[in-house]
């Protein structure tokens, strides 16, 4: 199991950043509830306060996007499911290779150029190795959620997504949505399930695994051992 969560840091010059308040709390639980579970796990974590207590979690550190690419270049071809729970920048401060490392001050203020991060999750997807199952995250309003979330997982080509409402971000609950692709479509997606309500975090973990336990099993290629 390869989980990614927390937030990304997209430096501005050598001292500050554009962010977002995500916690990482989601991805930690999940992460735990795995290896509880007896699934060997990685977790790569982005620039929160917060930590994997379970020893048992192979956890590495992530700063930027541009990090958390290199990462997964390296560890999504092993794993059999990938937990996509950071909340990666849509974009980026355009850097200028000869400004000065630190942004002075200045009375007329300061106008960012922006670039797109890449997709990182698309990316993994096109280069997806027989039997992976990739579950993704959407977040937003609850008035647009669910079919925001099934235009996601079309466009990126996974497995799975969860979809949360804005609220879940810096929580300690969630409440979501459980969308997949649709029998015999590559262009349209359903809703599965849904959880009771808002619910913890930690209870989240549990209810999303035991959705993805059967998945997993059926996504492995035949002759391989079961997760």
């Amino acid at each position: 199991m390869l989980i990614t969560a927390g937030p990304t840091h997209e430096p501005l010059d050598a001292v500050r950043f554009i962010a977002n308040r995500s916690s990482g709390r989601l991805g930690i639980a999940l992460a735990a509830e795995a290896v509880d579970r007896g699934w060997p796990t990685t977790l790569l974590l982005g620039p929160t306060p917060l930590e994997c207590s379970d020893t048992r979690v192979s956890t590495i550190r992530f700063s930027s996007t541009a990090d958390l690419e290199a990462l997964l270049a390296r560890h999504a071809p092993e794993c059999d499911c990938l937990l996509m729970a950071a909340a990666v920048a849509d974009y980026r401060p355009r850097r200028n290779p000869s400004a000065s490392p630190k942004v002075r001050r200045h009375e007329e203020g300061l106008t960012l150029r922006l670039e797109s991060t890449p997709d990182l999750l698309a990316e993994v997807a096109r280069t997806r190795q027989p039997g992976q199952f990739l579950v993704g995250f959407a977040l937003g309003p609850h008035e647009t959620l669910l079919e925001s979330a099934k235009a996601k997982l079309i466009r990126k080509g996974i497995d799975l997504i969860v979809a949360n409402p804005l609220e879940t971000m810096d929580s300690d609950s969630i409440e979501a949505m459980l969308i997949e692709r649709s029998a015999g479509s590559k262009e349209d997606a359903r809703l599965i399930d849904s959880t009771p309500g808002s619910i913890s975090k930690a209870e989240f973990a549990r209810w999303l695994l035991d959705r993805l336990s059967h998945r997993l099993a059926q996504a492995r290629p035949a002759g391989c051992e079961k997760v």
